[in-house]
Parts: structure tokens; sequence; C-alpha cells
């Protein structure tokens, strides 16, 4: 080897070298499986965030796929998660609701998701969340207690139940994501805002949404400029069932696909249901609209109505993305 290939190949490893260690600065925590970040598992990086921190504490996650059963605890707040690359950095687990645990009990519909999110001003970007059980029922991917909670140009993959926005105080904002399931794979009591979404309906489903909005909540699901996709067969999707009376779903600027059936909305066979409940939609597209065809209890929305739909009214003045009041305490 010649003095001057044996330099170039010393600076290449320089080079490496100093931004292995520059990517590490510019996070707080680096998790890596293959040992050359801070942690090998992601769970080991949220035991390290400092309790109720005033600060944000970032964690980057590179590129594998991580089994673990996660928990982000209430004393653990604004935490970021960000991905390496938002396919193969993918955080995963198996559990499903007849699943039995060690005592012989079945795990039941909470028991099985993958990632609990407890603690608030939680956001990730470019990351898989997976419950990867199959077809076997409700199998969680995300449970969200925690509030002012963000997540962008992630993917949430499972199949029935695999989206929880559990939390009844709860604000969510997806932007730019992927979900998809078969039966109720968003369903929950938060207020939480899809935008620029694809929702991908499988073979095998009939539900969408299952939102259990409480009486006094003005908003729940609202999805805004999303589109409806899947490979399931023409008009064998609702885009979705009042899992409580006073369930409220709103799809404004929609795309949806030809699996929407006409009729649009179920009661999940509670007529009382239809009184208490709030669907509704404005300028729907694609062959899944049909605002003629639409159940009589719910609602298009007129220009006026529509344009209510802010992110600063349906989160009551949270903005998504700018600094939260918790970190200037």
């Amino acid at each position: 080897m010649t003095f001057k290939k044996h330099t170039s190949i010393l600076a290449l490893l320089l080079c490496l070298l100093v931004g292995q260690v520059q990517a590490q600065q510019a996070y707080d925590f680096v998790v890596a499986k293959d040992g050359s970040g801070d942690f090998k598992t992601v769970q080991e990086a949220i035991d390290a965030v400092p309790d109720f921190r005033k600060k944000e504490t970032t964690i980057y996650i590179k590129n594998g796929s991580y089994k673990e059963k996660l928990v982000l605890p209430a004393s653990k707040t604004l935490v970021k998660f960000i991905g390496e690359d938002v396919k193969k950095t993918i955080l995963t687990n198996d559990d499903y609701a007849s699943k039995k645990n060690r005592f012989g009990e079945e795990m039941g519909t909470t028991g099985s998701s993958s990632f609990f999110i407890f603690g608030d001003d939680f956001s990730a970007e470019n990351i898989t969340f997976e419950n990867s059980a199959g077809p076997v029922g409700q199998a969680v991917a995300v449970r969200i207690d925690g509030d002012k909670v963000m997540f962008t140009n992630c993917r949430f993959l499972g199949n029935q139940d695999t989206l929880y926005p559990h939390g009844e105080k709860s604000r969510q904002y997806y932007k730019d994501c992927y979900i998809e399931g078969t039966t109720d794979f968003i369903f929950g009591w938060s207020t939480a805002v899809f935008e620029n979404c694809e929702i991908y309906c499988k073979e095998g489903g009939s539900y969408i949404t299952a939102a259990s909005t409480l009486a006094e909540t003005p908003y729940g699901f609202v999805f805004l400029n999303c589109r409806i996709t899947g490979n399931t067969p023409e008009n064998s999707y609702y885009l979705g069932r009042p899992w409580r009376p006073y369930a409220k779903t709103v799809f404004i600027n929609t795309y949806m696909g030809n699996m929407i059936k006409p009729e649009g909305w179920h009661n999940w066979n509670k007529p009382d249901a239809e009184k208490t409940s709030y669907y509704a939609e404005y300028n729907s597209k694609g062959p899944g609209a049909n605002p003629k065809a639409r159940v009589a209890w719910s609602h298009q929305l007129s220009k006026e109505q529509a344009s209510k739909y802010t992110l600063e009214n349906i989160f009551n003045g949270w903005i998504p993305g700018k600094p939260s009041e918790t970190a200037s305490k």
C-alpha cells in the first residue's frame, strides 16, 4: 500500500469517527443494537431520562428492530424519539389480548400494548411502532395517555386495535403518518388530529375508528387532508362506530377509497348512540365519498363549520411543535 493510499484510508476513518462523535453529541442519548451508542435497548434510554426534566431529552435510535415491551412513565416528560429511518427503525412486540400471562390470565386489550406512553410532551419522528402478533384479535401497537403528544412521519403497524389514543384528557397530533389495521384500528377517548396521514385498511377488517369520546370533550378524532387506502374489497369498511355513546369523529378534505361503504357509519347496534354520537365529513373525495348515501344521523359540514376545525381550536391553545409551557417552568 502506498503512503498516499494509507493516508487516505486514515483520513476516511477519522472522518467516520468524528461524524459518529458529533452524532452522539447532537442527542442526549443514542440507542444502537450493535453497541455503538449509549444503550442497546430503548427502555434503558427511557430509564436514564431524569424525572420531570424541564428541558427536552432527545433519544436517537439507530436502525434495527427492537423487540421490547416499552413503558414511558408519567415522570419522563419532554422526551423525543428520533429514528434513523422510518422503515428501518422499528419498535415492536407481539403480545395480544387473549395471550396468557405468567399467572395464566389473559392480558386483555390494554395489556397487549407494545408501547405505553404516560409522559406528557412526548414526540417521535421517523419511527415504526408495531404489534407483530398478527390477526389474533386485539393487539395494540401504542397506547397513549400523556398530554401534548406528537408523531411526525411515523408508521403504526398492526391488525385489530392498532392505535389506542387512551387518555381522556390527552391531546395528540399525528402528521404525515401511516396507520394500518383491520377492525377498530384507531380507537379510544383522546382528542387526536391526523393530518396528511395514510389510513390503510387491511383485508379482513370492517371499521376504521371506534371513538369513546367523553360527553364533555368537544373534539374526538379529526382527520385533515388524509387518504384512506387499502387492499380490501369494495364496500367492506365503515368509517367508524361508537365504542361509547358520545363518540366524535370527523373527516375533512379526505380521499376515501372504494372500500368505504356508502352508508359510511355504523351505530354498533346501539340506536340511542345515533342521538349522542357525532360523525361528520366535509369535502370527502374519491370513490368512497358518497354524501347522499350516508346514514341520516351523520353530518355533512358547511364550509363555515369546517373552518372551525383548526389545531388551536381542537387542542384548546396547544400548538404542536412549539415549545411547551412545561419547558419554560
